[in-house]
């Protein structure tokens, strides 16, 4: 089955979030600063992207949220992998990898 463009946007998030969560839990703004900060400053997250998709992983069990203080004492959710997360993020750095290794052949990138 072929995925979607709307699914390979979708997965392409997903794996931005589960990697930011390998380096330990985080809340929403964190994730987003995260992302931006190690892709300097080219991928930015929304809000209106974000927390859907973590409502999603989390009601599909690749995180866990529970609530906490931000570093300026206020009060936030904060997410961490699960072993189902960590499952998931292997998975699709696979599944990336193996796609932008075809869009490489096709735009002339790599050895056929």
């Amino acid at each position: 089955m072929t995925r979607t463009r709307g699914d390979n946007l979708q997965g392409a998030l997903d794996l931005l979030v589960l990697k930011s969560l390998e380096q330990g839990p985080m809340h929403g703004w964190g994730i987003t600063l995260h992302i931006q900060q190690i892709s300097n400053d080219i991928l930015r997250v929304e809000e209106g992207s974000l927390y859907p998709a973590l409502h999603r992983m989390e009601e599909e069990k690749w995180i866990a949220a529970e609530w906490g203080l931000s570093e300026n004492n206020r009060r936030a959710r904060f997410y961490r992998l699960t072993a189902a997360g960590r499952k998931k993020l292997a998975t699709e750095r696979e599944n990336w990898l193996r796609i932008t290794s075809a869009v490489g052949l096709v735009l002339g990138f790599g050895e056929a």
